[in-house]
């Protein structure tokens, strides 16, 4: 073999022994020679599968060493492999509740950041006030509060306050008053009202809609007299004395805020929520598996982290499954499987209806293979708790949130659950923030990196030059001290987290 012809060792990865695909590295013309003796057929894009031998029509797929779909038509080694011969096809997993699961040893002395100590024991690593909002009949006069305490610029005088954020949605009425979408957004609510991120809090409602401030405050979801107020425009005189009174009171709310100051805190304070968005097919080969070791490390040193997104580890959870701490918390995960087969089915959808167009671009085929490489955030730390849409959590290590696979509604629902950090892996590039809380965004590839590094916080694509995953994740572990201690992300930086807040309806409007 001449030395032109010599197999391009850095061109294209197999991920495992019986994998019968090999991922891209970078863009390939027809007649490259690849690892393995494969002479490429077609033109391949950069992450896109090529096939190393012979794919029968019915055959399975796999990458990862599991399967991710079924040849829709023979393929033939070095063709490319993705939407025109590759679908989903039959897939039943052996869900083995727990028979994966080893604990993972603490790592002592215990890691450390400075953040924001709260009554309730949580540490806060942003020290906001919020303006929050029980109906969408409220948001604008919530905007309005917040944009007139900036016009009197007395934030100044608080230096421990990190600003105002108003929390606007579009729910709230129109909705039944009681059932599955009730408790949602009760649950984001009054999960908003008391993440830690949060100094103090002012609730500013209509008065006559279905989500009644007093229904928080009875059930105790809202109730420190020190950190909350609560308003209604109604009851108050309308938009200009509520914006008065509102003014006002957020005045008195800063000097509460104020009292806070950053003191040392140990890594077991941080709860993490973990999502991936515009993901592609170099995602579950580097930014995933390198988020998954950060979070294992963050799991040793006694934290929490939360991986959501229930419609996008379709097809995986078996891999939860297995590292379940128990068969009733494998059983959970399965039941909320369950429920989303059935919810997308009677709302004429199907579990399949991804990949997105974008993911699609990148070299993701099916949900099976984009399930696979989302998993990969979750490490190897066993399962420990599996929770409701905006549910607290309750139990440390790391634990699953039910969402949908939309980035802003499940990021919501982890904000809600008690997350004071966020870190979010893409392939094709995110814009967005999540006030009350800093939001670190990870490059899948070196493309991206250079294209959007000023809105990227870490870059994964040198784990295609030889970086380890281990070291990377112990970057990014790093970072998020630093993140939890004060330092900005370039979301912050650039102001994002304005409109992110997106609970999840459930359920008719009426």
């Amino acid at each position: 073999m001449s030395d032109a012809a010599m197999p391009d060792a850095g061109a294209a990865i197999r991920l495992h022994d019986s994998d019968n695909i090999m991922v891209a590295l970078k863009a390939l013309a027809p007649g490259a020679e690849l690892p393995g003796g494969v002479t490429l057929r077609d033109t391949v894009p950069a992450g896109h599968k090529v096939a190393v031998r012979t794919i029968g029509a019915g055959d399975p797929v796999r990458k990862y060493g599991q399967i991710i779909g079924s040849a829709i038509a023979d393929i033939a080694p070095g063709a490319h492999v993705h939407v025109h011969n590759l679908g989903m096809g039959a897939h039943k997993q052996d869900y083995g509740f727990g028979s994966d699961a080893a604990p993972l040893p603490a790592i002592a002395p215990a890691a450390r950041f400075r953040g924001y100590h709260r009554p309730s024991g949580r540490v806060g690593t942003r020290n906001y006030i919020g303006i929050l909002t029980s109906v969408n009949c409220a948001g604008s006069v919530a905007r309005f509060i917040a944009e007139e305490a900036a016009r009197q610029d007395w934030l100044g005088l608080f230096p421990n306050v990190n600003g105002i954020v108003p929390i606007v949605h579009g729910t709230g009425c129109g909705m039944s008053g009681k059932g599955e979408g009730y408790e949602t957004l009760f649950r984001t609510l009054a999960g908003y009202g008391h993440n830690p991120n949060f100094g103090a809090i002012l609730m500013v409602g209509l008065g006559c809609e279905v989500m009644q401030i007093p229904d928080l405050i009875d059930r105790r979801a809202l109730k420190d007299s020190a950190r909350f107020r609560y308003m209604t425009i109604q009851q108050t005189g309308g938009t200009r004395a509520t914006v008065d009174k509102g003014v006002a009171l957020l005045r008195e709310l800063a000097a509460e805020a104020d009292r806070a100051a950053r003191a040392d805190a140990p890594a077991s304070g941080l709860v993490l929520g973990m999502q991936c968005g515009g993901s592609d097919g170099y995602s579950g080969i580097t930014a995933n598996p390198a988020l998954g070791h950060a979070s294992d490390l963050l799991v040793r040193h006694g934290g929490t982290s939360i991986l959501s997104e229930t419609s996008e580890i379709y097809g995986a959870e078996h891999l939860l499954t297995r590292r379940a701490i128990d068969a009733a918390t494998g059983r959970k995960l399965i039941d909320l499987i369950d429920w989303w087969e059935d919810y997308t089915a009677r709302n004429y959808g199907e579990m399949d209806n991804n990949p997105s167009p974008g993911n699609k671009r990148g070299g993701l085929t099916t949900i099976l293979e984009k399930s696979l490489g989302a998993v990969a955030k979750g490490g190897t730390a066993p399962l420990s708790g599996v929770y409701k849409y905006a549910e607290a959590i309750d139990n440390p290590g790391f634990v699953f949130m039910d969402s949908p696979g939309y980035d802003p509604c499940s990021v919501t629902g982890q904000v809600a659950s008690g997350a004071n950090l966020i870190a979010f892996t893409t392939g094709r590039g995110s814009v967005s923030g999540y006030r009350p809380v800093p939001c670190i965004k990870i490059a899948s590839n070196p493309d991206l990196w250079r294209r959007m590094g000023p809105d990227m916080d870490v870059n994964c694509g040198d784990i295609l030059d030889g970086v380890s995953l281990e070291a990377k994740g112990q970057e990014i572990f790093n970072l998020m001290l630093r993140i939890a201690s004060g330092d900005e992300t370039k979301s912050e930086a650039q102001g994002f987290g304005a409109v992110e807040f997106v609970p999840w309806q459930i359920g008719a409007v009426m």
